[in-house]
């Protein structure tokens, strides 16, 4: 039996107009243009700055992601997440997706994800609800483990498991 997934693609463009980002029609546009297609993204290949552009794909991607996480997984007041990416043109892009309980207390990493930004790019929204909603699920589970006092490990994707062993 297929779990359903919320629609990600509604979610992410209802977080880019709230967020003051873009309007609804803008970020609709944006995500459409940036999310299908063909492979490699040629929006991200043939900008005139792809460092930005691409830091911009990936925040907006995963943001919204940690925002489900903790609407769901409601934190303590001192504690935050933050969406870390660490770009590269040529190879994958690292995204961080790490927790901090609050001051002089140790941070946590929730979530470790490895992708090549211009091969983000799926054949229609259900291959994009999924790839989203492992994400979401992998978050709010380590942070249901940091929460519950359970140190998580956290989640690696499947080309980095290699490096871990």
């Amino acid at each position: 039996m297929k779990r359903t997934s919320r629609n990600w693609i509604a979610y992410l463009c209802e977080n880019l107009a709230s967020s003051g980002m873009m309007p609804t029609w803008e970020a609709a546009t944006y995500l459409t243009d940036n999310l299908f297609g063909d492979k490699p993204n040629p929006r991200l290949l043939r900008t005139t700055c792809p460092y930005e552009d691409t830091t911009h794909l990936l925040q907006r991607l995963y943001q919204p992601l940690v925002a489900a996480a903790t609407r769901d997984m409601p934190l303590p007041a001192a504690a935050m997440i933050h969406v870390f990416t660490d770009i590269s043109l040529t190879g994958k892009s690292a995204v961080l997706v790490v927790y901090f309980p609050g001051p002089t207390q140790p941070h946590q990493l929730l979530l470790l994800d490895a992708a090549k930004a211009w091969e983000l790019v799926f054949e229609n929204s259900d291959e994009f609800n999924t790839w989203a909603e492992a994400r979401y699920h992998s978050i709010k589970a380590a942070l249901a483990k940091i929460l519950s006092g359970v140190a998580p490990s956290p989640t690696l994707p499947a080309s980095l498991e290699a490096v871990k062993n």
